[in-house]
Parts: C-alpha cells; structure tokens; sequence
C-alpha cells in the first residue's frame, strides 16, 4: 500500500498544491514553519479522518478561506483508492471514499494503517493519563472495529452520565436514571478492558524488541497496564463510587481512567530517564505500533517521520534508518530542514529517494 498522489486546497498555508510521491522514500526538506508537518498531517486526515494535532477541524482551513480539501489516491492490494475529505467552516465534515460518502467516519478508520512518529510525542513520556490511552486506542482502533465501536459508545455514555451527574442536584433527573447508564457503561467497558489487556499481552515484546535494537543494550524497559475494575465488578464500583461521583461532577471510575505505566530499570521513565532514552522509548512505541498493524491488518502501514534525529544521537539514528530501510516496512515519509543531512543519513539506502522542498508555500522537486 502506499500513496501516489495528494491534492490539497486552502489546507493549513497551502493554497493549492498537487504532489506525487515515491513508494518507498520520501524526504520533504525544509524551514521550520515553512509548511513540513502539515503535510503529513494532511496525509493523516486522510487516513485517520482528523489531525494528528488539531481536533477542531475548521482551524485546518487556510487563514480567510471558508473551506479546505485533502484529497489522496492510494494503492491498496493493488486497487487505485480515492480518499476525498472537505473541512468547512459551521459544517460538518465530508469524508468520502471513491466518490461515496461514508455514514460514520469511524467505518474509514483502519483502511488505511498509519503510524505517525513526531516531537510532539514526548508527551506521551510527560503526560501520563489520557495521552497513553489515546494512543493505545489509535493502535487497536486500526485494526479491531468491535473495540473502537465499543470504545465510541463508552465514550457517548461517559459524556451523557457526566452531564446528569452536574445537574443531579436540580433535580431533572431521579436516582434511578443512573441504572440505565451504569448498565451501558458496565456491558461496552467489559469489553474494551478485555481488549486492552490482550493487546498488551502481544504489544510489550514486540516494544521491548525494538527499544533493544535501537538502544543496541540491555536496558530494562517495560509496560504495566492497571485498570480499577480488574477483577472487579464494575457495576458494583459505579454504585459504591456515586457519592464521589456527584460531589466531583464526572465519572471516576472505570477504562476512561485506566493507567499504563513506562519503566525503565523498574522506574518511572518520565523521572529517570534521559533524553536520549525517552525519546528511543517513544520510537520503539511506534515502531511496535507498525508491526503491529502489519500483522494484523496484513498491509504494511504508512510511516511519517516528522522531524525526529535532532534529539538522536548518531548511533542511534543508524539503527533507527536500518531498520525502516528494511522490506518489512513500506512507504516512509521523512521531513527534515537541511538537504545534506538527511542525504547523509540515507546514504545506505538502497531505493530511489524521491526528494521535495518546501518554499512560501511551493513545492519543487530536488534533483
């Protein structure tokens, strides 16, 4: 699988732009802020249906512009696959696929595997709740459809059972309305933890396998998964917790409060670790994450790296490059400011690297 083409109107700084890409190896060079990351973030509307950093989709649309395009054609199992998403401003999004428009955007999600390697992941090192379950949702969402239906009603409950615990005290609402709630949050959160705990079952020694590899020692690292209703009954929590509930005004209880802790040497990495270790604990996150979309989707995922040797040193961005110059991995979009460098560390590779620069807003291609 990989992408041939992209079309972008009044997206982020780009007016209007056409680019074809390589299907191996595509480096874009660049200023910082010269318009880099949000092509591949256009690139990530496409396939996840949103932006990897901005969930409000009217601020994509280019400053004084009303609406904005993405649109992309992919080969997947050697079909030509036209994806087409319109942002407009006071409307909802369009999100079609070969001309026909999709009923739920949640029915795109995993069509096309995406794995999406930023700075912006230090927050996952930082940040230790919501950012961790969001990404272990990105993971299994791709690939298991039950889960992220599961996991969209959760959520729908969730927001509705919070709104009545703010205006219990009105009373609009009786006791007993919680039953119903308790009930729904109880049947779509069993699932999504049994989910969740066999994901990381398969998902932590592929992580370890790669921290390894780039690390090249043996440092420990590990993931722990906790969740409040493991061998609990989560009905009966709900229930004891509802006092809490009503004075804190939200639900604090059940897989939307889950932890999922990092360790390195049995440790917190966020407290011990260096920069050089965090940030080969985020790559080798998402490196597992394509693995593990491969396997599971049976199609080797797209992989944006966004501006991600600064913070690498020498050795360990050789073994970064050595592996994704591998066969095992498919089309490989790589952003970076100088031309030279990121020459000298491709220079082993063995495709044809099809090499784009960025300039007010233009694209040319460096020969």
């Amino acid at each position: 699988m990989y992408l041939s083409k992209l079309n972008l109107l009044n997206f982020k700084n780009y007016e209007n732009i056409d680019i074809e890409f390589s299907k191996k190896i595509n480096c874009i060079i660049g200023l910082n802020g010269s318009g880099k990351t949000n092509l591949l973030d256009a690139i990530h509307y496409l396939a996840i249906t949103k932006s990897f950093f901005n969930n409000i989709d009217y601020e994509n649309i280019r400053h004084g512009c009303e609406f904005a395009i993405i649109q992309g054609i992919f080969l997947v199992n050697n079909i030509n696959e036209e994806i087409f998403c319109c942002i407009q401003k006071n409307k909802k999004k369009i999100f079609k696929r070969n001309k026909n428009e999709y009923q739920k955007l949640s029915d795109h999600i995993g069509f096309i595997p995406l794995v999406f390697i930023s700075p912006n992941d230090y927050k996952l090192i930082i940040e230790t709740g919501e950012e961790r379950r969001r990404f272990i949702n990105n993971i299994i969402s791709q690939y298991n459809r039950n889960y992220l239906e599961n996991l969209i009603n959760y959520n729908k409950i969730l927001l509705q059972r919070n709104k009545i615990l703010k205006d219990f005290y009105s009373g609009a609402f009786p006791k007993e309305t919680f039953e119903v709630y308790n009930f729904q949050l109880n049947n779509y959160g069993n699932v999504i933890i049994n989910y969740r705990r066999e994901f990381f079952q398969q998902f932590i020694p592929v992580f370890k396998k790669y921290y390894e590899y780039i690390a090249n020692n043996r440092e420990n690292v590990s993931i722990i998964y906790e969740s409040s209703i493991f061998d609990n009954n989560y009905l009966e929590l709900l229930d004891q917790s509802f006092e809490k509930d009503l004075s804190l005004g939200y639900t604090s209880i059940g897989p939307h409060k889950d932890h999922i802790k990092f360790l390195l040497n049995e440790n917190d990495i966020k407290k011990i670790g260096s920069q050089g270790q965090q940030k080969t604990f985020t790559i080798a996150l998402k490196l597992a994450q394509y693995e593990f979309l491969k396997d599971k989707r049976g199609i080797k995922p797209l992989i944006l790296l966004d501006d991600i040797f600064d913070r690498l040193d020498e050795k360990r961005v050789n073994r970064l490059i050595e592996l994704i110059l591998q066969d095992n991995f498919g089309q490989i979009f790589i952003t970076h400011t100088e031309e030279t460098g990121l020459k000298s560390i491709l220079k082993n590779a063995h495709y044809q690297i099809n090499m784009l620069r960025i300039e007010n807003n233009n694209i040319s291609i460096i020969l």
